[in-house]
């Protein structure tokens, strides 16, 4: 076999590197308002909307790139930030000004709550929390040359950012009155277990991703291709949390791979394991122990295609 066609093959132990996080689905009590903000807050705009049953679904985003899906049920309790769920949804930007613009326009808007701002070592973040106690994180990388490592594990931090610094030194009024136009991504997606050891089972064991920082109190980082993390769970707010109950915050997270064999490579992995998953042909859909839903879907998804998830 040639290096061309041995490359080509998975890894079927873990995730391919080439994976991306998607857009991340929210369920919320009152639409309008949650849509509103996600718009004024962090420049997204409404890109596709449609009902599906009773529910009522709608895609925003930056230009064609989905970011966040929001499903109005406003049937169900509020968010409880005891429980298994989501932490936050990270946003990542390109460059500094994006981020400082972001943020500006995040904390001008009387609906955030400002959480704080952390130098990680490997990225600079802001968080805020929105109007339905959803957690988000503001943050751009450092090269990755930059990043340091002990004994073998990446090195992070939770190191005092000084944000009115940092907007003094970043914001920029150009960008600022462009930002829509500016890309965004989601960069990982952090949540709340109830056990380390059993995240560690699911996430790193069965899914896949690689285990990044494990020495962090209370919390597990993990990625594909030694990204810092696209995934990290932590029992901070939520130790010893059961399966979760039917209520507003987070119903999906998605992740996308770059081609079929790496479903069929996951699906492998959760049928060996013994998980229970749905297979569409163009994703892979399964619960994490405390009821998370994720889905690994193939590369070219659009707007359209997110609000069928």
């Amino acid at each position: 076999m040639n290096t061309e066609q041995q490359t080509a093959v998975p890894d079927e132990r873990v995730l391919a590197a080439e994976l991306a996080m998607d857009a991340v689905t929210l369920r919320v009590g009152d639409l309008e308002t949650m849509s509103d903000y996600y718009a004024n807050a962090l420049a997204l705009a409404p890109i596709e909307e449609r009902s599906v049953g009773g529910e009522v679904r709608r895609v925003l985003g930056r230009g064609t790139r989905p970011l966040v899906r929001l499903v109005h049920t406003p049937d169900l309790p509020g968010v409880d930030p005891r429980d298994a769920g989501l932490f936050h949804t990270a946003f990542l930007f390109d460059d500094a000004a994006s981020l400082a613009a972001t943020v500006y326009r995040s904390a001008n808007d009387a609906r955030s709550r400002f959480a704080g701002s952390s130098d990680h070592l490997v990225s600079e973040a802001f968080y805020f929390t929105d109007p339905e106690g959803n957690g988000i994180e503001l943050y751009v990388d450092r090269p990755r040359e930059q990043w340091s490592y002990a004994s073998g594990e990446l090195r992070m931090d939770t190191i005092f950012l000084d944000p009115n610094a940092y907007l003094t030194k970043h914001l920029d009024e150009q960008v600022l009155a462009t930002i829509d136009t500016r890309p965004a991504h989601v960069g990982h997606v952090h949540l709340q277990v109830g056990d380390v050891a059993t995240a560690r089972d699911f996430y790193v064991d069965a899914l896949g991703f690689e285990a990044t920082v494990q020495n962090y109190p209370g919390a597990l980082f993990a990625s594909a291709g030694g990204y810092h993390h696209h995934v990290a769970m932590n029992t901070w707010n939520s130790r010893g949390a059961g399966p979760r109950a039917a209520r507003l915050g987070l119903g999906d997270v998605a992740v996308t791979l770059p081609a079929r064999e790496d479903l069929d490579a996951l699906a492998e992995r959760l049928r060996h394991r013994g998980l229970q998953f749905a297979d569409t042909g163009e994703s892979v859909v399964v619960d994490d122990p405390w009821g998370t839903q994720v889905t690994f879907a193939l590369p070219g998804g659009t707007a359209e295609q997110v609000l069928d998830r």
